[in-house]
């Protein structure tokens, strides 16, 4: 049933995948203890990368699907499925029209796994060696359009590829296709699978990682003042998205409200963070949530522990929100899993409502200049949180903020 003034949205379900784990839980577990997924590339990794340090999941995500059919599926896809898994197994599994169910996952760069790997292939052994399945594992669209044929949604299942803000678009997106009535529910989140030599030779050509050979543990450190460029990672994370009066017309438990979103373009430069667009977003998330700045009260900041990145963020934190909302930033836990990052902070933001604790920064030794913020350093930070902000960023200009809140 189409309610068009049924704006309210609520989140059910939750999965995720990351260097701190496989689920939710673990993960949860890991960042309200301030622990690190980050670790040093291993031996067979080319020598001459200047970087030698990287978020990967610890398990074989192999081991968490069916064999067969996984081997047919990109990195990418195979991640998104666990966490897609997860989240629906979480909600309840909804019961809902096909033509009633979306899927919106997002993703900065698709199957490159696969598109890098079979291109070697190509080169060494020529086209006939190519494998059948390579299209549909490096589509960007892959993640999506497994999970909807697993899940059987024939609403639409869409993928926004805006860089690192893929994740959080997605959820925004969601959010969207529910309000306009097109959608009762929708799966929503975003992946990421792109620890290749060539990936991270790339980002490194950029200067944009963090080359500190010391201990991999205390290479990410987001807004501090030794911060020295970001860790790669990879991971998912997924949220179910439901119309209000679906999911209690079914008594489902709710982790909290998706109360608003907003993404924006700053249309300044193809790499370069700008305060400006990034306060456009937050305030066009807080208006869109019906609330003012003063009702933050606490941030999962984007901070990837890049020295301008950081600085232009705190800037519009300041700017947009003010100086009392508590800020923390979980890559510095997870290294950053471009696309897949908004959505995991997204399923932080609602644990952070669940149970009242905001995990801290880890590596926060000394926060650098500019960086005029209630930072959350020396461990979990216990409050009765009710309305949190997660911002999230992407090469090319793409902002986008979501707001989550308590149910009520």
């Amino acid at each position: 049933m189409r309610m068009g003034d049924d704006r309210e949205v609520l989140v059910t379900g939750l999965g995720a995948i990351t260097p701190l784990g496989a689920g939710v839980e673990a993960m949860w577990e890991g960042m309200l203890a301030g622990e690190s997924g980050v670790g040093r590339l291993g031996e067979e990794w080319p020598a001459d990368l200047p970087v030698r340090v990287a978020g990967t999941v610890p398990v074989d995500p192999l081991s968490l699907l069916g064999r067969v059919e996984a081997r047919k599926w990109d990195r990418c896809e195979q991640l998104a499925m666990i966490g897609s898994r997860e989240a629906w197994q979480d909600a309840g599994r909804p019961e809902v029209e096909p033509e009633r169910l979306a899927v919106v996952i997002g993703t900065g760069t698709g199957g490159i796994l696969t598109t890098l790997g079979q291109d070697d292939v190509y080169e060494r052994s020529g086209a006939r060696r190519l494998s059948p399945y390579a299209v549909p594992m490096l589509m960007p669209n892959g993640p999506a359009a497994w999970v909807s044929m697993e899940l059987g949604a024939r609403g639409g299942a869409r993928t926004p590829v805006s860089a690192c803000a893929s994740g959080a678009e997605a959820i925004a997106m969601g959010l969207d296709l529910i309000r306009a009535g097109r959608a009762d529910v929708v799966v929503a989140g975003g992946v990421e699978a792109s620890l290749h030599p060539f990936c991270i030779a790339a980002f490194a050509q950029m200067k944009a990682l963090s080359t500190d050979e010391g201990d991999p543990r205390a290479v990410s450190r987001p807004f501090d003042a030794g911060r020295s460029g970001f860790v790669m990672a990879e991971g998912a994370g997924v949220v179910v998205l439901e119309r209000a009066g679906f999911a209690r017309a079914r008594s489902a438990r709710a982790y909290g409200r998706l109360a608003g979103a907003a993404v924006s373009s700053s249309a300044h430069h193809i790499t370069a963070s700008d305060a400006d667009g990034q306060v456009h977003a937050i305030r066009t998330a807080l208006r869109d949530a019906g609330l003012e700045p003063g009702d933050i009260d606490n941030v999962h900041a984007h901070a990837t522990s890049t020295e301008p990145g950081d600085l232009a963020e705190a800037q519009a934190i300041a700017q947009a929100v003010g100086g009392h909302a508590a800020v923390t930033a979980t890559k510095s836990m997870t290294g950053h899993m471009l696309g897949a990052s908004g959505a995991v902070a997204a399923v932080a933001a609602l644990l952070t409502l669940r149970d009242g604790m905001l995990p801290p920064i880890r590596n926060l030794d000394r926060p650098g200049p500019g960086i005029d913020l209630d930072v959350v350093r020396g461990g979990s930070r216990a409050g009765n949180w009710s309305a949190g902000l997660v911002n999230s960023f992407g090469f090319g200009g793409h902002n986008a903020g979501l707001v989550v809140t308590r149910e009520g």
